[in-house]
């Protein structure tokens, strides 16, 4: 079933913009906003806390249009591997463009770009050409020896001293990135050197959803947080500078709280006095006061840790992360007592690909709760089938009859093989969905169930073999949660 709403969205707004004010002031007027996180598309969030919209942290942000500014950073080693978003498939640098221009068709300022540890790669420096021929302010932040530990040399002249001073005009600076690694907290540390350097006061904060630090440790929501960054190796843990401070148990994860000694000494090397006392004090994020349904999201997130469980083990298979990755949302999953049996729509697809003789099979759970499969046909490969018959289900429309009359179908699968050189005729889910725009036209129960395609936001899929990419595009494009078996339809080397 499809989980119930367990997180105020509005009142996370509110209260997170407010609490956001609240930091700029006590820093005298100039903050630098650490953000973490998916800005325009947070998915995982809105997965995990139920009620939660993806751009809720973009509507926060917008309520501080008049006094934000943001710095977009990136890493030079980035840009020069080609690092990509795995969420969207984009490179790093071509997020930076596509942030850029979100950011700006909806009213914020980029002020700039920070391209950090810049050591002469050409890529960056290609990058930064490019950037520059658009308008756009571009600032180069290097390597500095013994980062983070020897203090004494990073606030210096020769450690944050050699950064270029990124020109800032507005009270908050939003300092945010493509993906982590980037180097955000290390380009608020140097700025805030550099303004030191020129008197002006300011002050450093982060904004991180997870782990949420005021729910429990073992909490589904933070065990589904380690299972999203596995291959980072993050973990989750008890912030013992905040207990030792407050006596109140808070929750952080290691990186933080094992830099924070260092961060402590780089404040007040800087300015001679640290603001904080515990990393959760660095912290603004107020999600953990808009839960309103703690079951809810908690069921939200242990869903969460399954997709994720899948998704490592499709992962392994591409030989993208390591054993260990596995083995540690294995071990989440046992925390959180679940298996994949608590994933309805696995059983049902490989229940459907045994029905086959092992043919690809692909299950789509409906809010009701019934499963709907599509096989593999001459005509479609399983997730188009799958798509079909689920938006049939919707529109109350007969198994029988066709959608999609086979004559549309037949010049598509001659183009993509006789024109085209593809060896697989099938129609995936891309082409199975222009093929039914184009039925729509001229039948009825076609344009029905057409106009029933955004039904399937938030339903829940499984497939029993790794999907092509741009089936996976479609589905995630769809809003359809897709987990997928880690078996290749083929025994080949080379998988598109």
């Amino acid at each position: 079933m499809m989980n119930k709403i367990g997180f105020d969205n509005d009142a996370y707004i509110k209260r997170q913009s407010e609490q956001i004010g609240k930091r700029i002031s006590e820093f005298g007027g100039k903050l630098y906003l650490e953000f973490g996180g998916k800005l325009f598309d947070d998915y995982h969030a809105s997965r995990v806390l139920p009620g939660f919209q993806p751009d809720s942290k973009l509507q926060m942000l917008l309520k501080l249009k008049d006094k934000a500014e943001i710095v977009i950073v990136i890493n030079s080693d980035h840009i020069e591997n080609n690092k990509v978003r795995g969420d969207i498939g984009i490179t790093y640098d071509v997020d930076v463009l596509r942030l850029i221009d979100a950011f700006r068709g909806i009213g914020l300022y980029v002020g700039s770009v920070c391209i950090t540890h810049f050591r002469g790669q050409a890529g960056a420096v290609a990058f930064k050409k490019k950037l520059e021929s658009f308008g756009l302010k571009v600032f180069m932040h290097y390597p500095i020896e013994g980062y983070p530990y020897d203090v004494k040399h990073i606030v210096s002249d020769d450690g944050f001293g050699k950064n270029e001073y990124i020109e800032t005009s507005r009270p908050l600076v939003v300092v945010t990135a493509p993906g982590p690694g980037s180097g955000k907290m290390a380009t608020c540390l140097s700025q805030l050197y550099h303004e030191n350097k020129r008197g002006i006061d300011a002050g450093y904060a982060k904004f991180e959803t997870f782990p949420i630090w005021n729910i429990p440790l073992k909490h589904p929501v933070n065990l589904a947080y380690e299972a999203a960054t596995a291959d980072l190796d993050d973990v989750n843990m008890i912030d013992p500078y905040h207990l030792d401070a407050y006596g109140i148990t808070t929750v952080n994860y290691n990186r933080d709280v094992e830099v924070f000694p260092v961060l402590n000494a780089i404040f007040e090397k800087i300015s001679g006095k640290s603001p904080y006392k515990s990393p959760t004090d660095m912290g603004v994020n107020m999600a953990g006061y808009c839960i309103i349904d703690d079951e809810a999201c908690r069921k939200a997130s242990n869903d969460e840790i399954i997709r994720r469980y899948f998704k490592t083990l499709c992962q392994r298979k591409k030989g993208m992360i390591s054993e260990s990755a596995v083995n540690k949302v294995e071990n989440l999953m046992r925390q959180a007592q679940i298996t994949v049996d608590d994933r309805p729509v696995v059983a049902g697809a490989l229940q459907r690909s045994q029905e086959t003789e092992g043919q690809p099979a692909v299950a789509i759970e409906l809010p009701d709760g019934r499963i709907v499969t599509g096989k593999t046909t001459p005509l479609l490969g399983a997730a188009s089938a799958a798509l079909l018959n689920a938006i049939k289900i919707y529109s109350g429309i007969e198994k029988p009859i066709k959608l999609i009359d086979p004559k549309i179908i037949e010049p598509i699968q001659t183009l993509k093989v006789k024109t085209l050189g593809n060896h697989n005729p099938r129609l995936h889910s891309d082409e199975t969905l222009i093929a039914l725009s184009i039925s729509a036209n001229s039948n009825s129960a076609a344009e029905e169930a057409y106009g029933k395609l955004e039904c399937l936001r938030g339903c829940e899929a499984h497939s029993t073999v790794i999907l092509s990419q741009v089936d996976d595009d479609i589905y995630r494009k769809l809003g359809i949660n897709l987990t997928c078996e880690p078996v290749y339809l083929t025994k080949k080397l080379f998988h598109r």
